[in-house]
């Protein structure tokens, strides 16, 4: 019976997500020799559920975790922002003593018996947001809740509140009956795992080979509570929390072998990542430690606390966030060492991070070959004390040398492909000219009126999204309800008012997309959305942010001043945002007016020659005009500070999905430009259809959409 219920809820856990892969590596030869034998296979009546349930879409777009939004799709912005100076003001004016720590206000919990408590201040108040949390009682709320609470006790003379004031929140039956089934799915999943301990010696190290364990001993394992699912062959990491550290939450790692000899991982968790929490190892860590090393991967967690016997915690969501919420536990720690990993992402990563957790106790472990992620250093027999001891601090000054610099230098050389930024699976062609999503950049979008910008600039952020880039869409022009519904067509690929029945399975699929909308509509001031943006970055660590369009900031400016003046006021303000908050901002612009026979080039932005000055890359989406068929589309880089490529690549659009796609025969292959475009200094017109035979000019002006850059074209004509 217990096996029945354990196998129906994985089915029910597993089926959150389709597989969302966790690590990429190569599979030794051991395990795959057990795999191919069928010692360590999964039973069949499992194999389905673990399986991607729509090949044609996740087997093209592969994602690295299974994301999963914190809050709704439409962000949670405070009315009325809050200072932490504000916040201080308050309490000295309510008598309550405070001490200022790292990223939280602590002061003693109103919500227990001051007789009956100790003199700890277990209560904090997040500098950024004002959100608080008692750890003791696990009550939490926005500042707003506490200043009542406050003024309830001044007024009513009371010492203390108990904590069913705030946790009193009546739930629906909905909520009632799928709380009580996830912790059904997490106790009986539990019950029916087994203790490393308790497995025959010959399967405990066939599991380890497989997971790349083989060093981790059968007492870290056991120390941490890791456990085997056998009818998956999943290890199970729990979640120990609150003040009893009583078990509220699992997860489940699972791998899985690809057709090209790589391991994949694939995790899922109850509860779902939505109400997932968890700071793995952190009901290890002892009230008088003042060190932890922080890591994105649970199995990095037990290899550092093996090695060096420093506390280690894992977050929930490896490297795609830290959730403000857990902030308060991090508090106690005076050095806090961030490994995320060996690669530029996990890097990038721990330099957000350490901005939340406070820079002057974060040190930062930099990747690179003798650097690599504690598992794999642990495997390969490195010093992991050594590798920590030489990471380097998070606070820098303003100015350094080359030779604080000569190691990122180098391992930008090594990792010429990770320094390149995330690759756009649907616009290989792209890849061949931007090479990649970076951080930190501002591009700038434009193309006709009418052609078709916002769609294709939303299947290009939704690309990117489906590879765990957390993104932010600010949407002034149309509404957010109509772009949801163009994005959700082109992540099904299909026109979803044919097929109705299948709304409920897509919607639950790209629910878990780290997507988030502005709810703004229409003009708006910059310092508004701005604020937006920065406690977007904050609370779900946000990479990437698309401002459709430029101009719907610029009407609640002053009238009085030059309307090219307060564009370069607002390009520029968005441009030192991308640098400071190391945040992709996609902005765009629409182009002055043209003729309609006429190419767009850098120069028909609209506005000054500052847009162009001050963004990273310059993307035009082209359209030519034609009397008997709709327009031919091309997209054109005009500029690319990353490595100077330019170029143009016809796209076609699918009206059933709303998507551009890009073919790659005959004369649809990639033409790159040798200079910018609009000087019309390029070899590209050297190839003139004049010099083929009449039968291939004839096939190339009905086939070719790469177009002469404008310059070029004038001369001709002259």
């Amino acid at each position: 019976m217990w096996r029945g219920i354990s196998l129906k809820g994985t089915a029910c856990l597993l089926q959150v997500g389709a597989s969302k892969f966790l690590h990429i590596r190569h599979f030794p030869s051991q395990c795959l020799r057990f795999l191919s034998q069928g010692v360590l296979s999964r039973p069949p009546e499992l194999s389905s559920i673990l399986r991607p349930q729509s090949p044609d879409f996740y087997l093209s777009h592969r994602v690295i975790r299974n994301y999963k939004k914190d809050t709704q799709s439409t962000l949670d912005i405070p009315l009325n922002p809050i200072t932490v100076t504000e916040i201080k003001q308050y309490l000295r004016s309510k008598d309550i003593p405070f001490h200022d720590g790292y990223s939280c206000l602590h002061i003693a919990s109103i919500f227990i018996n001051p007789s009956t408590r100790k003199n700890n201040f277990s209560l904090f108040i997040d500098k950024t947001t004002g959100r608080f949390l008692c750890k003791d009682t696990l009550v939490e709320g926005s500042w707003e809740d506490l200043q009542d609470c406050l003024e309830v006790m001044q007024k009513d003379e009371q010492e203390f509140l108990r904590p069913n004031v705030l946790l009193g929140y009546s739930e629906s039956i909905e909520e009632q009956e799928e709380r009580g089934r996830e912790l059904k799915e997490v106790q009986a999943i539990w019950s029916s795992s087994v203790p490393f301990t308790d497995l025959p010696e010959d399967e405990a190290q066939l599991v380890k080979a497989m997971f790349q364990m083989t060093k981790i001993s059968n007492a870290t394992i056991k120390k941490f509570g890791v456990r085997l699912f056998k009818p998956t062959k999943s290890l199970v990491l729990p979640w120990f929390g609150g003040p009893d550290s009583s078990l509220k939450g699992i997860k489940l790692l699972s791998a899985q072998m690809t057709d090209t000899d790589k391991v994949i991982y694939n995790e899922a968790t109850v509860p779902k990542c939505s109400s997932y929490y968890n700071l793995f190892g952190l009901a290890l860590v002892s009230c008088s430690d003042s060190e932890v090393v922080v890591t994105g991967c649970e199995l990095d967690t037990l290899a550092v606390t093996q090695a060096t016997g420093v506390p280690s915690v894992a977050l929930p969501r490896g490297v795609s966030c830290l959730p403000p919420v857990l902030l308060p536990y991090l508090e106690q720690f005076k050095r806090v060492t961030l490994w995320l990993g060996g690669d530029i992402r996990s890097w990038e990563a721990s330099k957000i991070f350490s901005r939340k957790l406070g820079l002057r106790r974060c040190s930062l472990v930099r990747p690179g070959e003798f650097h690599p992620c504690p598992l794999e250093a642990l495997s390969r027999g490195c010093n992991l004390s050594h590798i920590m001891k030489a990471s380097i601090p998070a606070a820098h000054k303003s100015i350094v040398s080359f030779k604080q610099l000569r190691e990122d230098v180098y391992g930008e050389l090594v990792n010429t492909d990770q320094v390149a930024g995330v690759k756009w699976t649907r616009f290989p062609e792209l890849n061949r000219i931007l090479k990649g999503h970076r951080k930190g950049e501002l591009t700038v979008f434009t193309g006709p009126t009418g052609s078709g910008k916002t769609t294709f600039i939303s299947e290009l952020a939704l690309d990117l999204c489906m590879q765990g880039i957390n993104t932010l869409w600010g949407s002034f022009e149309i509404n957010n309800v109509r772009l949801a519904k163009i994005m959700l067509t082109q992540f099904a690929m299909q026109r979803l008012e044919e097929n109705l029945e299948r709304y409920d399975f897509w919607a639950d699929k790209f629910e878990e997309l780290p997507l988030y909308f502005m709810t703004f509509h229409g003009q708006q001031n910059i310092k508004t959305v701005l604020d937006t943006m920065q406690h977007a970055v904050y609370m779900y660590d946000i990479n990437h942010v698309v401002i459709d369009n430029l101009q719907f900031m610029m009407g609640h400016e002053n009238l009085s001043v030059d309307k090219f003046a307060v564009q370069d006021l607002i390009i520029g303000a968005f441009r030192k945002f991308a640098t400071n908050s190391s945040c992709h901002i996609t902005l765009i612009i629409h182009p002055r007016k043209e003729e309609d026979d006429r190419e767009l080039q850098t120069a028909s932005i609209f506005g000054s020659a500052k847009a162009s000055q001050e963004a990273d890359n310059v993307l035009i989406l082209q359209e030519k005009k034609v009397v008997t068929c709709p327009g031919r589309r091309s997209l054109q880089v005009t500029k690319n500070r990353f490595d100077g490529d330019v170029g143009i690549f016809p796209l076609d659009f699918i009206k059933t999905s709303l998507t551009f796609s890009t073919p790659m025969k005959g004369k649809h292959k990639l033409k790159k430009l040798t200079g910018k475009s609009e000087t019309g200094e390029d070899d590209q017109g050297k190839v003139a259809p004049s010099k083929k035979d009449e039968g291939k000019k004839e096939k190339a002006m009905k086939k070719a959409t790469v177009k002469t850059p404008p310059s070029e074209n004038e001369t001709n004509k002259k």
